[in-house]
């Protein structure tokens, strides 16, 4: 057996399966074995294994004990040369494994490899090739330095930014979303350290490889679209905490005690200020918005309240008392603001209807209060209603504002025409857009072409507005997929795939398939 291909997977049915296509048809003509190590996923991902890939191996678990220990499960019974641990969020070129075995063949220093990826959008993944995060390489990492000078070789090493990512080259971190590894070497430095529940095993890993005298390489000419985190949520706290406490077992491993506590320390640091950030950054975007509500709403009913005062109370010798300013308008405004949550107006991404609906309900409160207020509290029935259509005004401009910058969650809600290109052949794009048009937000343009260039299809996005691009796995090699998807990236479209035979559009943020719209 030449090669063993390991792939754990956990709640991603729709992305393992898309995987399993492009891997089966990757080892034709290979002797390889294919292994699924299931973690008690819970959507029927074992069922659809055995349904739709009977020559897999399956091994399910009833419970996680972590990406480590599954990959182990599967190394002590491969019979493979070689051991590529894959993530099941992948699509592989078809000549991608062959073009690992050669390179590995040809290389006898070389203990495992990884391979350029790319993500959902077409964007390069840095975490391609990385550096071992000494304490200083994970300074820089932790407080944004290398982000700051990516060219630099001193603050850009832990993920060498400053190296060329087309350039075939040793490197001493692989990422385990494609680890091709020599079984042999395995065998001598031991199996994945399963104190790694997730992250830093591939770090763990590497660093074995390098200290047993093998060298990890990095190989872009192949690529993988790895939709990354799609079994797990970056940016969220928990995502923080695991990482870096995986960050703080490899330094209590490998460094010695000194430099072990000062990175633990650091390390601490920064777990609680990068969470602290999380919380913060959460808190204030989901603030913003009802922020930016009160002071333009505040701003405008005082001066509509002032100069109402100036224009007509005056000439009934009657004027507003100085808490009408300060305790009458706030407690309009909190009602209204009140009464769009309770609407969902707040909601992201965010819905004209809800919102407006929310300010005629608090209005209607408002002028109920009123009405059954004391004479001598009831200061202006025509504020009230003026301020309502100024709420109205300020609340749906903000909105309007906001949306093209493209801050996280500040869209309107289907606030697109969905204008799809379907590329591939007719009979299967016919049936890709039946599956397209299911859903509340069906399409209202669909174009369907078999050409397969990157300039055609670029110049057919300009000239018909399409803004959604669907390959067609049947007809569409992952390669030119992924051509595709680094060609178009500047492009303001989401790129999606339809694999082959399955009633599945599937995007680096979104699955359309009926069992997907039932619920």
């Amino acid at each position: 057996m030449k090669l063993s291909i390991i792939i754990v997977n956990y709640n991603v049915k729709h992305f393992l399966l898309q995987c399993l296509q492009s891997v089966k048809k990757a080892i034709s003509g290979l002797e390889a074995e294919v292994f699924v190590v299931d973690n008690a996923s819970s959507d029927d991902s074992t069922e659809m294994v055995r349904e739709k890939f009977p020559w897999v191996n399956l091994i399910v678990n009833n419970e996680n004990k972590g990406f480590s220990y599954a990959n182990n499960q599967a190394i002590k019974i491969a019979q493979g040369e070689f051991v590529l641990l894959l993530n099941p969020d992948t699509l592989v070129e078809k000549d991608a494994f062959e073009k690992c075995l050669v390179f590995m063949n040809q290389t006898p220093d070389a203990g495992a490899l990884g391979v350029k990826m790319i993500n959902g959008t077409g964007d390069f993944l840095p975490e391609s090739k990385r550096a071992l995060p000494i304490p200083s390489v994970a300074f820089y990492k932790i407080f944004g330095l290398s982000k700051l000078f990516p060219r630099s070789k001193k603050f850009g090493s832990y993920h060498l930014t400053y190296l060329d990512y087309n350039k075939t080259q040793p490197v001493e971190v692989l990422s385990g979303a494609f680890m091709f590894i020599r079984k042999k070497v395995i065998e001598i430095i031991g199996l994945l350290d399963e104190t790694f529940f997730m992250y830093g095993e591939d770090i763990d890993l590497s660093y074995r490889i390098t200290q047993a005298g093998y060298k990890n390489y990095y190989l872009p000419e192949t690529k993988i679209i790895h939709y990354k985190g799609e079994s797990t949520k970056k940016g969220t706290i928990n995502y923080v905490i695991v990482f870096y406490k995986a960050m703080q077992i490899f330094a209590k491993k490998h460094f010695t005690n000194n430099n072990s506590f000062l990175f633990s320390l650091l390390l601490n640091v920064a777990i609680w200020l990068r969470a602290s950030l999380a919380i913060g950054k959460r808190v204030a975007i989901s603030l913003l918005l009802p922020i930016l509500d009160i002071l333009f709403i505040y701003g405008g009913m005082f001066l509509l309240a002032y100069y109402w005062q100036i224009a007509v109370l005056q000439y009934r010798q009657s004027h507003f008392p100085i808490f009408y300013f300060f305790i009458v308008i706030p407690c309009y405004i909190a009602i209204w603001i009140i009464s769009v949550a309770i609407n969902k107006g707040y909601r992201k991404p965010h819905s004209t209807i809800k919102t407006n609906r929310g300010i005629i309900l608090g209005t209607i409160v408002i002028l109920l209060i009123y009405a059954l207020l004391p004479e001598t509290y009831r200061f202006s029935r025509a504020v009230s209603i003026f301020g309502a259509v100024w709420t109205a005004m300020v609340m749906n401009v903000l909105r309007y504002l906001l949306h093209p910058f493209k801050l996280k969650g500040y869209g309107y809600a289907n606030s697109q025409k969905r204008v799809i290109l379907i590329i591939g052949n007719s009979p299967e794009t016919e049936r890709v857009a039946l599956i397209a048009q299911t859903g509340s937000n069906k399409p209202v343009i669909i174009y369907a072409m078999e050409d397969n260039s990157s300039e055609i299809i670029s110049e057919y996005i300009q000239e018909k507005n399409v803004n959604e691009l669907i390959l067609c796995l049947k007809d569409v090699s992952v390669k030119n997929v992924i051509s595709h998807f680094e060609a178009l990236k500047s492009y303001p479209i989401v790129c999606k795939t339809a694999p082959e035979n399955e009633q599945l559009i599937i995007g680096s943020r979104h699955v359309q398939s009926p069992e997907q719209i039932l619920h």
